[in-house]
């Protein structure tokens, strides 16, 4: 019975993976999120080449899924044949041959060189090269065959299809492969001789008879030197015994490439794949050396279990080179288990949490190999053994292992930065109470992580993590020590403001000249400003109907009272359309500060009984239109209020307030009573009705939270709302009621019902 022993593996393995070539997939699209999930930057001490196999939550960090299966080796073919014709093709002109749709030029030269006859194509190259060149005649000729291999082993196939019974065309012309062994035979070019080589396995392996490639690699591998193309053919024959069931046979000789090929880590560790536990003995057992049982190991590691992969490679080659990349996947795998979050945890409990998270035996297995010294990074390893004994309570001992870490490592900006990182990470985590003598010790890093670092565009460099545990570790400190105000600055809830005091307190503390240097980097970073605070004041302050109040707190805003109204927002229109509104042509844009101005100085002529009429409908008009009703929604919305297109988005107080029309209300009740004729009382009852509306909305919708789906799903229709009643009643003879027919398609049909 076959156990699940690659556990990581993905589910969707498929011939495409196993022929090498095919177009590795995985979910997503790189690894944006390791930034603010680690603090620990494998790309600081680990070659480049081994970054696809970081830690991820993709198959591959950083590109997520494989794209380079037709380019991979470009670069580097161009190089070895630029090398080889000396010069004799530029080398835009040698691209566009190897890797460029260069087909129909070489068959067309390939022709020439047959039968001598001239063309357009033929012509034009013959300008650009010396077409009887010798070494040029025998790089076409190669191109054509090669070309013939490119037609199979870049046929277009549906890339997540992974159905294993779906076939593609082979190379069935027997005699044509037998014709490029001849050419390999024959040849006495060392270079054109080793191109031949490969083309012959890649044939092989493209043709009906895979099994083909095996009998002539294991004929010729002797003579073949071990380059790039030796270790692509080594993985054809890997893919070919894995399609014969050969399991082990197939994980062996794709551990040797993934040790010998860099170029090829990405494909050799996706196509390692032992179906059970006895495959990977019989594939451990064919190692002939160490450096092949390290191999296993290093890409066993990559899938499994980095610890013991550590172990088993520490045993036999402390200086292996895998044991790096293993060792990174190894402590971004422990900072997985870490809950940074501080909720409803003590600092001293969060520790206590973390401490329990981290085996002893990851702990003392790193710690063991850093103090021996015998790896070829041994910087690496003390910076991990480092973070490793932070993570453990064990702060001390960290600081040695990064002392020694920082006396041995290379001079890079990154590898600086992310000792200091970590240094930063075991000093902060050495504070259990905040006092003015600790804060010092932590009060540079902290300038330099929320200030200096984003101002600087370090590649791969991830801090984000350290900045947002910091923020949360400081805000846990303050929360213990029950200093509520520095507590919200370093974490931020957005229920603060909802309690006065606490909005009170925090103006305070903002407006203070002689904070803290720690006070100091708070304020800096608290995303909440003294004009955010006094802006929501002035909000507050005019849904209560507090104008004097709110223009002077506007007034503090810091230019946020000059923002201009979408659309005008004393319309009060029969729809409720606030794109309509913002769309319709105006002759004045009103400011919030306007818009409040003209408020209070309509209140003033109802209040001296000045055309009561006008100004009250005018008045009920803004405050309908700064409701989520109206047109003028971004009067409440801010940093502190919320942002949100529906009522949900909103905390309770916060949608209690937006959604309130009574203010509104009471200001058409106020026209309703100085209108003067049916036409003006039908338009005061009509507005009437769409508080109504709300009101109802409010209570059975929004003040319970039901989503939109629920509110889609409620069969209630067509409430006699009081306004709809009276306009029914009584003013069913004006024009402005024909016109709410018109246009309100809910009236008109509680009309007619």
């Amino acid at each position: 019975m076959k156990k699940a022993f690659l556990k990581k593996l993905l589910i969707a393995f498929s011939s495409l993976a196993l022929l090498v070539y095919g177009t590795i997939y995985a979910c997503a699209d790189g690894d944006w999120g390791w930034s603010f999930d680690s603090n620990f930057t494998p790309e600081t001490f680990v070659d480049k080449s081994y970054s696809p196999l970081f830690l991820s939550a993709d198959f591959f960090y950083g590109i997520g899924y494989d794209t380079e299966h037709t380019t991979r080796f470009n670069e580097e073919n161009i190089k070895d044949w630029s090398t080889y014709l000396e010069g004799k093709i530029n080398e835009k002109d040698l691209a566009f041959f190897l890797a460029d749709s260069s087909s129909a030029d070489v068959t067309n030269l390939v022709v020439h060189y047959k039968n001598g006859k001239t063309n357009k194509l033929v012509e034009k190259w013959n300008k650009k090269i010396n077409l009887n060149e010798s070494k040029i005649k025998d790089f076409l000729s190669f191109l054509n065959d090669a070309q013939i291999v490119e037609t199979y082993s870049t046929q277009k196939f549906d890339s997540w299809n992974y159905d294993e019974t779906v076939k593609h065309e082979s190379l069935s012309d027997d005699n044509w492969i037998k014709s490029m062994e001849k050419k390999y035979n024959d040849n006495k070019d060392p270079f054109l001789k080793n191109r031949y080589w490969f083309l012959v396995i890649k044939a092989d392996f493209y043709s009906d008879k895979p099994e083909k490639a095996i009998t002539f690699f294991n004929q010729t591998q002797k003579l073949a030197p071990k380059n790039t193309l030796y270790y692509r053919a080594l993985a054809y024959i890997a893919g070919i015994e894995y399609k014969q069931k050969n399991y082990a046979k197939s994980n062996y000789l794709y551990s040797q490439v993934f040790d010998k090929c860099p170029t090829m880590r990405v494909v050799s560790a996706y196509c390692f794949h032992p179906q059970e536990q006895k495959d990977w003995k019989q594939s451990l057992s064919m190692a002939k050396n160490d450096d092949e049982k390290a191999a296993l190991w290093a890409i066993q590691g990559y899938y499994n279990d980095e610890e013991k992969a550590i172990a088993e490679i520490y045993k036999l080659q402390p200086k292996n080179q895998h044991l790096d990349y293993l060792l990174t996947r190894l402590i971004n795998n422990q900072e997985n288990k870490i809950d940074r979050s501080f909720k409803d945890k003590t600092v001293v409990e969060n520790k206590k949490r973390i401490k329990d998270s981290i085996p002893n035996s990851t702990i003392n297995l790193v710690s063991k190999i850093a103090e021996s010294d015998k790896t070829s990074k041994p910087y690496l390893w003390n910076a991990a053994a480092g973070y490793l004994e932070t993570l453990n309570g064990n702060y001390k001992q960290a600081d040695k292992n990064f002392d020694k870490a920082e006396s041995k490592m290379p001079k890079s900006n990154l590898a600086n930065d992310q000792i200091r990182l970590l240094r930063f990470v075991n000093n902060l985590s050495k504070i259990d109470q905040l006092t003015p003598e600790n804060e010092k010790t932590v009060l540079v890093d902290l300038s330099w992580l929320y200030f200096e670092l984003p101002q600087k565009a370090i590649e791969n460099f991830r801090y984000q993590n350290a900045t947002e545990w910091s923020k949360n570790y400081l805000a846990a400190l303050y929360r213990n020590q029950k200093n509520t105000i520095m507590t919200e600055i370093f974490n931020h809830e957005s229920g603060f403001y909802d309690n006065e005091k606490q909005l009170l307190d925090m103006k305070a503390f903002l407006s203070k000249t002689n904070k803290t240097k720690m006070e100091q980097i708070g304020a800096a970073i608290y995303e909440i400003k003294l004009r955010d605070i006094n802006y929501f004041q002035g909000v507050k302050a005019t849904f209560e109907n507090k104008i004097p109040e709110a223009i002077a707190f506007m007034n503090q805003s810091d230019n946020m009272q000059k923002t201009n109204f979408y659309g005008n927002p004393f319309l009060g229109n029969i729809k409720d359309c606030h794109d309509c509104d913002h769309q319709a042509a105006q002759k004045k844009k009103y400011t919030i500060l306007d818009f409040l101005t003209i408020i209070q100085k309509m209140q003033d002529n109802v209040s001296k009984g000045i055309d009561v009429y006008n100004n009250s409908l005018l008045l009920g008009n803004a405050f309908y239109n700064i409701t989520h009703f109206g047109n003028g929604r971004l009067f409440y919305e801010g940093n502190i209020a919320g942002y949100g297109s529906t009522p949900d988005f909103f905390r309770d107080p916060i949608r209690e307030m937006i959604t309130n029309c009574s203010l509104a209300q009471a200001y058409y009740q106020k026209a309703f009573l100085a209108a003067k004729n049916n036409e003006q009382r039908a338009k005061t009852q009509y507005m009437l009705a769409k508080c109504q509306r709300n009101d109802f909305y409010n209570k059975k919708y929004y003040s319970q939270n039901l989503s939109s789906w629920d509110i889609q799903d409620d069969k209630t229709n067509f409430i006699p709302w009081l306004g709809f009643k009276t306009l029914k009643a009584n003013y069913s003879k004006t024009k402005y009621y024909r016109e709410i027919i018109n246009e309100c398609g809910y009236f008109k049909t509680y009309v007619q019902r």
